[in-house]
C-alpha cells in the first residue's frame, strides 16, 4: 500500500426530489472540477417548505481526495 496525502473540502448540494438526489448532483458537479475523488460524508441536512410541503432538501457534503 502506497502513502497518500488527501485534502478535504465541503460542498453543499440541493435537489427537489430527494437527500439521494442532493448527494449524487454534489458529487457530480464537484467531480468535474476535483480530480481523484475517493469519499464523501454527510454533514448536515436540512430542507425549504413551502405551503406546508418539502420545496427543496439541501446537503452538506465534505468530500475528499487524493493530491498527485
Amino acid at each position: 500500500m502506497s502513502d497518500n496525502v488527501y485534502k478535504k473540502t465541503e460542498i453543499v448540494g440541493s435537489s427537489k426530489t430527494s437527500i439521494e438526489d442532493a448527494i449524487e448532483g454534489a458529487i457530480a458537479r464537484a467531480s468535474k472540477t476535483l480530480k481523484n475523488l475517493d469519499w464523501f460524508e454527510v454533514i448536515d441536512t436540512r430542507g425549504h417548505i413551502e405551503d406546508g410541503k418539502i420545496a427543496h432538501y439541501q446537503v452538506t457534503l465534505k468530500v475528499g481526495f487524493r493530491l498527485e
